[in-house]
């Protein structure tokens, strides 16, 4: 296939709010060694998109400059060694560059589109089950029957990591600032949605004799609080601090109950890293996904020219689930 010389993408035209997201003409990457170029279908619109445009997330210096860091499609240019054929549909976790037409990745970071899944849907998947995966069941190594606590339960990683959870065997507590976000938790798996307007999570978690994992994606006063409603020997993973990464704690509270702190981010890890994450996410969650047990939760789609109006929708809070941008569509 002969690619075009030049695709319609959104850039970043200056730091700021959702208004500086521009649609603009830019060259076509074309894939080196192991890469892939993608005819996007469908992108998928993530917070770390929110925070690069904001200035407060810069991307990797190898990655293009263009947000995106998901997108569904076809498989139109194929590098050296890389593992797809030309024709192909996949979902991809990318570097960067998925607000475009076309996007390069690295092969092994795509994956098959579940089967039975259309590629909207499957838009949705690579940022928030890389960052679930990886955090939840191979950092934090959640496992059968324990207590897994995540804030923000109605984002999209937070539908993503309720289902994960309970598909797992884990009995999953979840916060969220509303009824309406309570009732869509409680129907992915969670056993219990507290409304954290009107319950403290601490005490009900307190209740349950402490949560053995806590994903977290708060920050701020929520520290300290996390930490006293863990169980002895309890885990929390650290993936964003949407109010703020500073806290006061006292650590021996961390001592006395052998507590395990840690935290990652996604996008600045080296190229094996994610393909390993993917390998694990193709043997033991895409039958999940295949088989129904796991779906995307979706909240609205808007077309590539209105990425700005995807991001005010996502900084607003009241989605729940996941926002795409629709590409080439299908």
């Amino acid at each position: 296939m002969t690619l075009p010389e030049t695709m319609n993408a959104v850039k970043i035209t200056r730091p700021g709010g959702p208004e500086v997201l521009t649609l603009t003409q830019v060259e076509v990457p074309q894939p080196g060694a192991g890469e892939i170029v993608i005819r996007v279908a469908w992108a998928g619109v993530n917070r770390p998109d929110a925070l690069q445009r904001a200035g407060a997330y810069a991307p990797p210096p190898d990655a293009s400059p263009l947000p995106g860091l998901e997108c569904s499609g076809e498989v139109v240019a194929v590098g050296e060694g890389a593992r797809w054929a030309v024709g192909e549909h996949v979902c991809a976790l990318l570097p960067g560059g998925g607000y475009a037409e076309y996007v390069k990745c690295p092969a092994a970071h795509a994956l098959p589109v579940p089967e039975g899944m259309g590629l909207r849907a499957a838009a949705c998947l690579p940022e928030t089950f890389f960052t679930v995966w990886s955090n939840v069941f191979m950092r934090g190594g959640l496992k059968a029957g324990e207590v897994f606590l995540v804030h923000g339960g109605s984002s999209g990683i937070g539908t993503t990591a309720i289902q994960l959870a309970h598909a797992f065997g884990a009995r999953v507590f979840t916060t969220a600032g509303s009824r309406e976000k309570c009732e869509a938790c409680l129907g992915l798996g969670a056993e219990r949605a507290i409304n954290y307007r009107e319950e403290d999570f601490v005490e009900v978690l307190k209740a349950e004799g402490g949560a053995n994992l806590v994903l977290d994606m708060v920050g701020g006063d929520y520290i300290p609080r996390n930490v006293a409603a863990m169980a002895m020997d309890g885990r929390m993973v650290h993936i964003a601090f949407l109010s703020g990464p500073k806290a006061e704690l006292n650590f021996a509270q961390v001592m006395a109950r052998r507590l395990t702190l840690t935290g990652s981010t996604l996008r600045p890890q080296s190229v094996a890293a994610k393909a390993a994450i993917a390998a694990e996410l193709e043997e033991k969650v895409w039958p999940l996904l295949a088989s129904g047990r796991v779906a995307p939760v979706m909240d609205q789609a808007f077309a590539l020219a209105d990425a700005a109006q995807a991001h005010a929708r996502m900084e607003s809070s009241q989605h729940i689930g996941k926002i795409v941008l629709e590409v080439a569509g299908g």
